[in-house]
This record gives C-alpha cells, sequence and structure tokens, in this order.
C-alpha cells in the first residue's frame, strides 16, 4: 500500500504480466482488451489497507468476462458463485453455468445453462475449470470444462447468445437449465419443448426475461430434475451421441416468447457461430477504433483498451427489434421511437463514465435520457435515482451541452426540476429540510458502526447542491430565469456543512450544531457520509472550486489539508466497500475520485499529477495475478477515470462542456467523437509532470478548462511538460 505522496517519486516503472508486449503494428484494438482485467479480488493487507478477517470477500471490482456488446440487452458469463458481484470470481475453480445477463452489482444473472454429461445431481453439477484453458476476448469467452470434458464457447448480439459445446464424440450430450436461479432468487419459471428442434420459457429476477432457444440437435425431451431441495432442467437430444458440437441460439425478450422468436430471427438464427463471433469483434473494434492512443507500454496501452471495453457494458438495452419494451408500469409499449434501456448507476458514473458514453455513443446516451424520462413520467413525476443522490441531472445537462440530441429536453427538464423543487416519495429523500435551511439535518448519536444506515447528510447536502446546479445549467437552456436564479442559489449549500474549525466537512444535528462524536478516520455506509469517512468528503464543489477553496483561511492551509489525505495512514478499518488506499483517499470507492485535481486551484498541479500517476500505476492492475481493481468498478465509472486521465482531459465538473488538463500517458491521442463532430488531438511533449503550457488550436489556453466546443471542431490540444 502507498500511504505517501507519490510526487516524491521520480519515475513509475510499470509491470504487469496482464499486458506482456507491444501490439504488432495493425493489429486490431480488441487484442489490447483483457476482459478478466478486474475479476480478481484482493487479499493481501499490502493491497487491502488492512487485515481482511471476514469471512466475506472484500470487493474486487465486480465485473464480468463473459461475452457481450456495447450497452446490449444479453451478457453470456461464467458464474462461479451466485450473488457475488457479477458472479465471476477469478479465484474460483468451478463454474456453475453459464448466465445471460450481468452488471457488476449483486443482481440478474438470467437463465444460467451447462452442458453436461455423464452422471450429476441437482443440487451438485458444477465443474471445475482451469484458467490455463480460458479466453476472453470482446465479445467471445471460451473454457473447459474439466468435468464434463467439453470446450465451451459463447458469442452474442445485442439480444442473442450463441453456444457452442465441443464434446467428446463418445459422450452424450445433454443441457442443464438451473431455472430456478440467479442472483434475484426466481420465483416463477417456465420451460418447455417446442417443435423438433427448440425450447422456450421465461424466468423471473429483476423483471421477467423471455427465451426462445433453438438448438442443431433434435430436442427429445425437457424434463425436471431435484435434490437436496434445488430444482434444475434437463435438455435431452435425439442424436446425442455425434461428433458434431452442440450449438444452442437464445433469443431474449423483457416482453414476451414471440419477441425473443423475433429477435434471434433478426440477428442470429441463420449465422455461424464465427460469423456471430467477427461481428462482435467488428462490433467492438469501430467502438475502440474512436480513441487511437500512441506510444506508451504495451501495459498502459492493455490497461487503457481494457478499461475503455469496461466502460461501454452498460446501461443495457431491454427493448426488442421491433420497438416494443415492458415499461415501467409493467405496460408493453409497442413500436417505440427510441431505445428502452436500464438506468444508469448515476450514484458512480455520473462523474465521468456517462459523459464518455455520450461522446463514445450519443444516440445511446440519448435514448437512455428518453427511457429515464419515460420511467419518471409514468412513476410519480420524478426523474429516477440510483442508490444516492439525485445525478440523472449532471447527465441530461452534461450531455445537452455537448451536442447530443434526440431526446425532449423539455420533458427531461420537467421531471428533474420536481425532483429538486418537490418534496415527495420518489425525489430527493430529505429535500424538506434542504430546502428550508439549506442543509440536511443527522442524528446526533455515539459509536455508530461502519453497516449502520441513517441519512448520510452530509454527502446528500453537498450533492444536491452539484445537482441544483446542473439543473440550473438546463433551466438557463431552456430560459427558466427565474428557477435558474433559485437554483443557482442553492447550489452554494455545499458551503453550510463546512466546519472551519476542523477544516472538514460535517454533520449537524437538527438544532444547527457540530455532531460531537466526530472521528475524520472512521468510515460510514450513511452516518453523515455516503461511503466515505470525513477524509474522503473532502472538497466536493466542481461546479465552484475557488469558492470551496476559499472556505480555508489560506491556500497553503488546503495544501496542507491535501498533503495530509494523501499521506495520513488508513487506520486498518476493514469496511467492506472500502479498499485500495493511497494515504486516506480510498481508490476503490467513488465519493474522492475528483479530490486530487484540487491541487490545480492552489497552484500545485504537480502534486495532483503525482497522485493521477501512482493511481494509474499502481490500482488497475493489482494483487498475485495482476487483475484486481483497488476496487469496485462501479458499471465503468472507475475504467472511465483512467481513459480520461490517460487522454489527459478528465470530467472534472461533468455537467459543464469542458474538461480539466492533465498529462496524457500517451504522447498522441487521436480521438473521434461519434457526434459528427471532426477529430481531435491530444498531444504530449515532455516526460515531466509540471504542465507548463497548454494551446488548443493554437492559442493558449486560459486556465485549466479545455472547452467542448474546441474539440468539437477538431481542435489540437498540445500539452508541453518539465519537470520531474
Amino acid at each position: 500500500m502507498k500511504t505517501k505522496l507519490l510526487f516524491l517519486v521520480l519515475t513509475i516503472v510499470g509491470s504487469s504480466c496482464a499486458f506482456p508486449r507491444l501490439a504488432a503494428a495493425g493489429e486490431r484494438l480488441t487484442e489490447k482488451v483483457n476482459p478478466l482485467l478486474g475479476t480478481a479480488t484482493l487479499w493481501t493487507p499490502e493491497d487491502l489497507g488492512y487485515t481482511h478477517t471476514e469471512e466475506k470477500r472484500a470487493w474486487g471490482a465486480e465485473v464480468f468476462p463473459g461475452a457481450a456488446l456495447p450497452n446490449a440487452m444479453v451478457q453470456a458469463t461464467p458464474v462461479t458463485m451466485y450473488r457475488s458481484g457479477a458472479g465471476y470470481q477469478y479465484e474460483d475453480h468451478q463454474i456453475y453455468g453459464f448466465a445471460h445477463t450481468a452488471k457488476g452489482h449483486w443482481n440478474l444473472l438470467h437463465l444460467p445453462v451447462l452442458p453436461v454429461t455423464g452422471r450429476f445431481e441437482a443440487h451438485n453439477f458444477c465443474s471445475w475449470f482451469s484458467h490455463e484453458n480460458e479466453e476472453a476476448h470482446p465479445g467471445y469467452y471460451r473454457v473447459y470444462l474439466d468435468r464434463y470434458h467439453v470446450d465451451a464457447e459463447l458469442t452474442t448480439t445485442l439480444r442473442c447468445a450463441f453456444h457452442r459445446y465441443t464434446f467428446r464424440p463418445e459422450d452424450e450430450k445433454r443441457l442443464l437449465v438451473d431455472i430456478t436461479n440467479s442472483n434475484n432468487r426466481p420465483r416463477r419459471w417456465d420451460i418447455h419443448k417446442v417443435g423438433e428442434y427448440a425450447f422456450e420459457g421465461f424466468q423471473d429476477g429483476e423483471g421477467r426475461i423471455y427465451y426462445y432457444a433453438v438448438a442443431n440437435h433434435k430436442v427429445k425431451d425437457v424434463s425436471m430434475m431435484q435434490s437436496h431441495k434445488h430444482r434444475v432442467a434437463l435438455v435431452d437430444f435425439d442424436d446425442a451421441v455425434s461428433a458434431r458440437p452442440l450449438e444452442v441460439r437464445f433469443g431474449f425478450s423483457f416482453v414476451s416468447i414471440e419477441n425473443a422468436k423475433e429477435n434471434l430471427e433478426a440477428e442470429m438464427l441463420h449465422k455461424g457461430f464465427d460469423e456471430v463471433r467477427r461481428e462482435a469483434d467488428t462490433a467492438w473494434e469501430t467502438l475502440l477504433q474512436r480513441i487511437r492512443v500512441e506510444g506508451g507500454t504495451a501495459r498502459q496501452q492493455g490497461l487503457f483498451y481494457s478499461c475503455l471495453y469496461r466502460s461501454m457494458l452498460w446501461p443495457c438495452l431491454r427493448s426488442d427489434v421491433n420497438g416494443d419494451y415492458t415499461d415501467a408500469r409493467g405496460q408493453v409499449v409497442h413500436n417505440a421511437p427510441f431505445r428502452f434501456y436500464t438506468d444508469p448507476s448515476f450514484w458512480d458514473t455520473y462523474r465521468n463514465k456517462l459523459i464518455l458514453l455520450a461522446l463514445l455513443q450519443p444516440d445511446v446516451a440519448a435514448d437512455i435520457i428518453s427511457s429515464i424520462t419515460d420511467k419518471g413520467e409514468k412513476r410519480g413525476g420524478y426523474m429516477p435515482t440510483f442508490f444516492h443522490g439525485d445525478h440523472a441531472s449532471t447527465f441530461v445537462a452534461g450531455a445537452w451541452l455537448r451536442g447530443v440530441r434526440g431526446f425532449d429536453l423539455q420533458r427531461a427538464y420537467q421531471l428533474l426540476l420536481k425532483n429538486a423543487t418537490v418534496p415527495g416519495r420518489g425525489g430527493r429523500p430529505y429535500l424538506d429540510e434542504y430546502i428550508a435551511q439549506g442543509w440536511i439535518a443527522e442524528k446526533d448519536t455515539t459509536d455508530v458502526p461502519t453497516e449502520d444506515e441513517y441519512k448520510a447528510a452530509v454527502t446528500k447536502t453537498v450533492e444536491y447542491a452539484y445537482d441544483d446546479y446542473a439543473t440550473a445549467l438546463i433551466a438557463r437552456e431552456l430560459r427558466d430565469k427565474a428557477n435558474a436564479r433559485l437554483l443557482m442559489q442553492r447550489s452554494a449549500n455545499y458551503k453550510n456543512l463546512f466546519d472551519p474549525s476542523t477544516g472538514f466537512w460535517r454533520g449537524k444535528i437538527a438544532d444547527g450544531s457540530w455532531i460531537r462524536d466526530f472521528d475524520p478516520y472512521y468510515p460510514y455506509y450513511a452516518y453523515m457520509y455516503r461511503e466515505a469517512n470525513g477524509w474522503q468528503s473532502l472538497f466536493f464543489a466542481p461546479h465552484d472550486p475557488m469558492g470551496m477553496i476559499a472556505l480555508y483561511p489560506s491556500h497553503k492551509a488546503v495544501e496542507q489539508k491535501l498533503d495530509s489525505l494523501f499521506s495520513e495512514p488508513w487506520r486498518g478499518y476493514e469496511a467492506w466497500n472500502f479498499t485500495g488506499f493511497l494515504g486516506n483517499y480510498c481508490h476503490g470507492n467513488q465519493p474522492d475520485h475528483s479530490v486530487p485535481y484540487t491541487y490545480y486551484f492552489i497552484d500545485r498541479q504537480p502534486k495532483a499529477q503525482a497522485v493521477l500517476d501512482s493511481l494509474m500505476n499502481h490500482y488497475y492492475d493489482m494483487g498475485a495475478d495482476h487483475l484486481a481493481y483497488a476496487g469496485m468498478d462501479d458499471a465503468g465509472e472507475m475504467s472511465a477515470w483512467y481513459v480520461f486521465n490517460a487522454i489527459g482531459l478528465y470530467t472534472y465538473s461533468p455537467a459543464d462542456p469542458e474538461y480539466i488538463v492533465t498529462v496524457p500517458l500517451f504522447p498522441k491521442v487521436t480521438f473521434t467523437p461519434a457526434t459528427g463532430d471532426a477529430p481531435f488531438i491530444v498531444r504530449r511533449e515532455g516526460s515531466g509532470r509540471r504542465i507548463v503550457s497548454v494551446t488548443v488550436g493554437g492559442k493558449p489556453l486560459k486556465g485549466w478548462f479545455v472547452p467542448h466546443s474546441a474539440l468539437a471542431k477538431g481542435a489540437e490540444v498540445v500539452i508541453r511538460t518539465e519537470g520531474d
């Protein structure tokens, strides 16, 4: 664990076995992606920052290695443990099945299936496997199942999965469908034979997923098997003993079996496995080609493209090829004018990933905003939130101000405005307090356990202030001057919980006095702070950094606070989702991901860059196998953080159409947005950490922020550095 500021380090030396060489000239970018990156868990005190004593694992990145297209409905991925993140942990050695939906949280994993042969029980059918006989690429996954002597291959389209299983010629081929199992513990399900070669049904679990499956062997029978209270389905085939691999094409839908069949017919039914795999690879190659990096090490390029890949998987499609989807009321909407998507993980991904999505796939971003608008209008008139905060406002503002169209801004704004101004179920929690006094009160108590749930009042207050700012930007666009003024005034509320006597943001009780039992080192899940301690909750006002700095008596005081954040050692607290520390800064969770840039506003940019360099170099391929992130990827947020910083432009205030300049990892980056704008280039000159000048389109940049409007015109950004 690095426990002191790494701006004292003069050189960064990269070492990893995950990316052993530079790609040959002309090699496809998909070959640089390692979907297994992030699947490992941290175990040692040096990596975790504490000694692990709990039975459950500390959080890994919780990502899946299986086959998927960008923002697709289907993710065909192995399951090594249910209700453990995305279902796959690299240190496991058994596979229970190949599921068809995954995210990176403890949900989904619809319809797990496994090829089987010989003897097994309904409660004991998993197969051992070795990583030596496993490979993962964008749109493709393969593993050898030792128990059944089966080579299993998976590839996908947007709404379908193709399974190819190569058995030994003498072995009988069967397919086990773990129909009663998923991360969501389904209560209702169905599976039955239909026709000579097909079977179909549904499975509940965070939405009812329907499926229609076609095999290349005749389906003899579909039966149920039970032992130890667990039930599975078995699909038997007439010509089960043959040299031909078993191929099963699955079509999926969240609307109906008929739509699942239509999706299959439209996307996959008449294609071979290798053709589908090539098309998946091409889809990813097209997306990855939008950001071309030159130079750097093999490891840096591998990390970059793996993180870019990981950033583009969620949210996920939920509408069918005919435009149908099941809405927030459970009603089927037919032939919709937009594609319907799951909700973003707003609390995490509003910081960076949703803006990256808007740049690379603006049509997807627009449809996601149309989807959340549709949900909000059908759920009481409030824009959907996620877990904590109200950050759809940041996504909508940031996307629109970067030129993303294709959604109704006025409709979205009405929902966001209600979130910000009207207390009620479905809106912001404790909004009445926030409006009345400009801050949210916390309970005054003592000895709060880390895991206890309270209001997270400090975090809510400062984040609501930023959400008000983002909503105000939209109000300005729509010429709603009164609400723009109101919300801009409220955007200063982040100051109301700053305690000048300690230099921390700190909770207040209802009478306005500070919480007495205050220890900035102690981590909480929801007392005062959301998944953070006082140190990790410093310096959050992306819309007003200079106002934030002015709360301290001097720039020197700010510098000392920042230096202490990155050097004061973690006190050994064991909390499930706190991992990967630089001092008390926790890169394994999101709350303090914008804090290093605070050095910029006190004229200490090299210190910020030293921290950024350390985080990029040490916190993305950790552990014995160099496959662990410092913490949870949270639907692509940690990955997008790496992508932006690696190219030298970070979304410090994602609602604003601008980017703070950092030192790129690569001498040259060519970024081709999907908006139709001209490509822009980011060029690094020099090898130091101190930025001595920045030009945009040949003109000197004033300050640290590059406007999006300049990038949209194809301007070249030249970042000149010197020093250590």
